[in-house]
């Protein structure tokens, strides 16, 4: 019966135009039309009886991808998404659908209600009713909000990135769920007269015509709190707190640069890049449990406010309890741990965060030879040799308008940076010496000048000869020396 219930459009002659919702409250086994969610984040609906808000329900194109994105958006921000089963149905047919599934309800045994979540509609990787409000799935289980074909990828190898590095570097997840990648990624920018190599987030963003665009946040050496951020003037204390911890504190009203509209938000401080970054207040989720503590209305609001808040007794994975602080991040777009409470030793960790993730050319660690180069991965032999130190060959890279070029690359251990050169830094050494023991030979013997390891020596040079040989020789270099440099 439930099958007639669901897929009752498919047998009428008018095809319809757009999907709505039709949802099921598990509690009370009503059957209601949706038609949004209000600022708390509480379900907007009416009983299907009432036609005279038909004209209300939710639309959405049926084209899969757009529902998809839409209900995942929409779940995300439901304030109790787990009191609820919600159905996709056709517009034309909400009204009949959602009566018929109230008759079934109402008459279903719990073995046949158990039937209906085959009809459910879930965001995808959220399958689980354990896991919706689980914190460590807050960001694993969204809806991919772009896809690989989306992305201007002409714009990446201008970059010197395409789909196969940025997925070595496990980056590609973030970005095609509309988030910036975890790390930073290295890339080269060609101007022509010039070439630049930085460390930046990556982002996709959708512009005003639908395009998606690739946003680069690079590393700033401090977060501006002077000027005003969307409107809003920091405080001291909002100084202090985002220095110290990464996230101000509360929520503050913003204004859209573009629609002049007044947005409550949380401000955060990316730890990577000192970009500041605001999540509109209405789109943060609190989770009902972290890590086997539950929490209260109290403490759930707090978080809601931005503020931190102190638990105590939670139970990490090996079992271990274990205090501190959480607090909303909106750059992170959910609840993170705050384990380090001390400033100086926050600065610090941050200080060592940034530093590590900037040295992370082809994801390697400081004082360690990358293993990947300009895009080219070096093979076992060269990267042997890299470590230790040495001078390799390597062909195979492309500038930024794709053409071919080659060179030496040597690892230097003490800066941690990948030396590049056209022509082999070993044989321009091996030339420069000949050309020092040239110099000195032919000052001495054949133009009768001196370089100043041997300039007071009145004997002969020996070949290649550019220290004092003998004792005599050791003897007059010491007394010109006493006397200023000049002849008795």
């Amino acid at each position: 019966m439930e099958d007639d219930i669901i897929n009752s459009q498919e047998a009428n002659e008018i095809k319809p135009s757009a999907d709505t919702l039709i949802v099921l409250n598990i509690h009370t086994n009503e059957v209601e039309m949706v038609k949004g969610i209000d600022k708390e984040g509480n379900l907007q609906k009416f009983p299907p009886e009432n036609n005279k808000e038909n004209d209300q329900l939710i639309r959405v194109d049926k084209h899969g991808d757009i529902f998809s994105n839409f209900f995942s958006n929409f779940y995300r921000q439901l304030k109790n998404p787990t009191h609820f089963n919600f159905f996709k149905v056709s517009e034309y047919d909400a009204v009949s659908t959602a009566k018929d599934l109230q008759k079934y309800v109402d008459q279903a045994s719990p073995e046949e209600k158990e039937k209906l979540k085959d009809y459910e509609i879930l965001p995808k990787n959220n399958n689980n009713p354990k896991n919706r409000n689980s914190m460590e799935n807050n960001t694993e289980t969204q809806e991919y909000r772009f896809q690989p074909e989306q992305i201007d990828w002409k714009t990446m190898e201008k970059f010197g990135l395409n789909q196969e590095k940025l997925e070595k570097m496990n980056a590609m997840d973030a970005l095609l769920r509309g988030f910036k990648t975890n790390t930073l990624i290295p890339i080269t920018i060609n101007l022509g007269t010039a070439v630049s190599r930085m460390d930046v987030r990556l982002s996709l963003q959708t512009g005003d015509t639908g395009q998606v665009a690739v946003h680069l946040h690079g590393i700033r050496k401090e977060p501006n709190l002077n000027n005003k951020f969307l409107g809003h003037e920091f405080t001291e204390e909002d100084k202090k707190n985002l220095k110290e911890t990464g996230n101000m504190g509360r929520v503050v009203d913003l204004v859209n640069p573009k629609t002049d509209e007044i947005i409550p938000s949380v401000i955060s401080r990316d730890r990577l890049t000192n970009e500041l970054v605001a999540y509109r207040a209405e789109y943060m989720k609190i989770p009902d449990e972290i890590k086997g503590v539950q929490l209260d209305e109290h403490q759930k609001q707090t978080l809601l406010e931005g503020k931190p808040l102190y638990l105590e007794g939670m139970i990490s994975k090996k079992g271990e309890s274990f205090d501190a602080t959480v607090q909303f991040n909106a750059d992170k777009r959910y609840v993170e741990f705050l384990f380090n409470t001390n400033p100086s030793q926050q600065q610090n960790q941050q200080q060592t965060e940034q530093q590590n993730q900037s040295s992370t050319l082809a994801r390697h660690t400081d004082k360690e030879a990358p293993r990947i180069f300009r895009g080219k991965e070096l093979d076992d032999s060269q990267y042997e040799k890299l470590k230790a130190g040495q001078t390799i060959y390597i062909d195979g890279l492309e500038d930024a308008k794709g053409k071919a070029y080659q060179g030496y690359i040597t690892f230097n251990k003490e800066t941690s940076k990948t030396e590049f050169s056209f022509t082999n830094p070993n044989k321009l050494k091996e030339q420069a010496a000949a050309s020092e023991n040239h110099e000195t030979q032919t000052a001495v013997n054949s133009q009768g000048k001196t370089k100043e390891a041997t300039k007071n020596i009145k004997e002969p040079l020996e070949s290649k000869q550019q220290q004092p040989a003998s004792k005599q020789q050791e003897d007059q270099q010491k007394k010109v020396r006493k006397s200023g440099g000049r002849k008795l």
